[in-house]
């Protein structure tokens, strides 16, 4: 096959450089001229905590400006002041700068409210706004269908001086909530239903947190977006698909007011000492990240929080990346997961256990290991005098010499995993039975004499004997045993809380309603399970948010709020293959 070369003009990408349509745009873009640099924004609105839906975004807006040499504004879309909390704001700074990330410039789109005014005026003064005093029902009776086009409004038709002076009498309050709203004059014909005279202001008699009191309009999101990334300069404007409809509105918002044709318009922000560029930026749409077993609706999200069925917004069975972070998500594996789902237009449901393995990976090379039991045995090695205690050197990591090396104590007494023991073994069976051998991690081929009962005949205690010929590096190590299992020296184990975490929900789609059920009943009972284990001693000693492999169990964190080395709290991360590949 001949590789064509790119037509004059398109940019190629450096070799090994991410590939997708927005990137290709922008190459194009750069090698054309069009754009000399390159200038992206994140604009979250600060009404709740960012989602893993927003790491798509993220990795997006900031890794194109960094890849191509530009700056990545952080502007929060705080056009609504019933909604926003000082609580999100911080999270969402916090979310982005543990991504990886950091801004130019942070900025709010209430910067910008004394400019969005002077726009709005500029639109009545042109006859492209007017005042509307139709209720919002009527309104949508007005809208008309994707069927049938819409009526105009009877207000429609007010003089430019008329709009004026009622738009300036709702700035200054003396109209009621709901009573008038200040509407784009576009197309009531038009076939697409965002652009039939979209509201640009509604009056809400309320105080900014950061505007103050002495506001009382406020504009609409349409109309402060595409003005907000215009006064910046935004070269590319990313948003998901669902925004598609509403660029011939973000265009028209744009075009319509001009603000590099009408730099007096910007006066406010010269006066504040704000930089801007006034540009035309260009919106381009992409796939939104979905991932089966969660929701991402906000508005589900606000109700797992607020009804108590999660243990907060950072839950770590919570889609938000708060809660991915105590789960013990990091953001390279956040950021490889974005990486392989890749960008695109094309809508798809990513399964879970793509997220998983994204965890997995990144883990696997950057997690020491630790040994830690968490349904404990004990398994007293009857050979051995009473007061043996020893120390055995173990390796960090078993792929890369630069983790170093540990001692880890042992002893006559051993905490073992439960089910590495079996008085009936099943067929296949690799583990403990009576009488059979099995490799102790590191320290010899131990064998299982006599079985300590309770009343119930439950099995309590495991006493047998350990080979002295059979440590690591001596000729007895090198007899076959069928399987190798670890443990912690039961004298030297740290007890600790251990979080098995598992999916939320216990079907992939719990937003299906079409059996009459709703995402509240498909909550997985068994999401999460709270034992009592123990930990070497070095597990115990880790720092909040360090992440290990726990050999033989999965990948697991300390928790970032609850963890102390003197009574350690660990988080199940992921486990060490996809369980639930093996449920189905």
């Amino acid at each position: 096959m001949t590789t064509l070369p790119p037509p004059p003009g398109t940019a190629e990408p450096a070799p090994g450089g991410k590939q997708d349509f927005i990137r290709q745009i922008v190459r194009d873009d750069l090698a054309s001229g069009r754009h000399q640099a390159i200038r992206t924004r994140f604009p979250p609105e600060p009404n709740g905590y960012l989602h893993i839906g927003h790491a798509k975004a993220i990795c997006l807006d900031f890794g194109i400006a960094e890849e191509f040499g530009g700056l990545c504004n952080l502007r929060f879309d705080d056009t609504n002041p019933a909604k926003e909390d000082p609580e999100f704001v911080r999270a969402i700074r916090d979310d982005v700068q543990w991504l990886g990330f950091d801004w130019a410039e942070l900025r709010h789109a209430s910067d910008y409210f004394e400019v969005y005014v002077l726009a709005a005026e500029k639109l009545i003064r042109q006859g492209d706004a007017f005042v509307c005093d139709l209720s919002a029902e009527q309104v949508r009776e007005y809208r008309g269908t994707l069927t049938e086009p819409g009526r105009n409004s009877p207000y429609r038709d007010r003089s430019p001086d008329e709009n004026l002076d009622l738009f300036r009498r709702m700035r200054a309050g003396e109209f009621a909530d709901g009573s008038r709203t200040l509407r784009a004059k576009i197309d009531m014909a038009s076939g697409n239903i965002n652009l039939r005279d979209p509201a640009l202001y509604r009056i809400k008699h309320m105080p900014h947190p950061i505007a103050g009191a002495g506001w009382c309009i406020y504009p609409m999101y349409d109309f402060a977006h595409a003005l907000g990334d215009a006064i910046e300069g935004i070269t590319h404007s990313l948003c998901t698909l669902e925004f598609e409809d509403h660029r011939p509105l973000y265009d028209w918002c744009v075009d319509k007011v001009d603000l590099a044709g009408t730099p007096e318009l910007l006066a406010p922000l010269v006066a504040k000492g704000l930089p801007n560029v006034a540009a035309k930026p260009r919106q381009i749409e992409f796939s939104r990240l979905n991932i089966n077993y969660t929701v991402m609706s906000k508005r589900k999200l606000v109700a797992l929080v607020g009804d108590g069925l999660v243990d907060g917004w950072d839950d770590p069975r919570m889609p938000t990346l708060q809660g991915l972070r105590r789960r013990g998500y990091t953001p390279g594996a956040l950021r490889l997961l974005v990486d392989r789902v890749g960008i695109s237009k094309q809508n798809s449901m990513i399964d879970f256990s793509v997220l998983e393995g994204a965890l997995r990976d990144d883990l696997d090379a950057a997690a020491p290991r630790r040994m830690a039991v968490i349904d404990p045995l004990r398994f007293v090695l009857a050979n051995l005098p009473e007061a043996h205690e020893e120390s055995l050197t173990f390796s960090n990591h078993p792929k890369d010499e630069s983790f170093g090396t540990r001692e880890v104590p042992f002893s006559r007494e051993l905490w073992i995993e439960r089910e590495d023991f079996a008085e009936v073994p099943p067929k296949g069976w690799k583990r403990l039975v009576p009488g059979g051998e099995v490799r102790l991690r590191g320290a010899g081929i131990a064998r299982v004499d006599e079985l300590v009962k309770d009343d119930a005949g439950n099995v309590i205690e495991l006493r047998g004997w350990l080979d002295p010929e059979s440590r690591p590096g001596m000729e007895g190590a090198n007899r076959k045993v069928k399987g190798t299992i670890h443990w912690v020296s039961a004298k030297h184990a740290v007890e600790a809380e251990v979080r098995l975490y598992d999916r939320l929900f216990s079907v992939a789609d719990p937003d299906d309603e079409s059996e009459g059920k709703s995402y509240r009943d498909h909550l997985n009972p068994e999401s999460k399970r709270s034992v009592r284990g123990y930990v070497e001693p070095a597990a115990a000693e880790a720092a909040p948010e360090q992440s290990f492999q726990f050999e033989r169990l999965g990948y697991f964190v300390a928790d970032r709020r609850d963890h102390r080395s003197d009574a350690p709290v660990f988080n199940r991360s992921v486990s060490l293959r996809d369980t639930w590949a093996v449920k189905a």
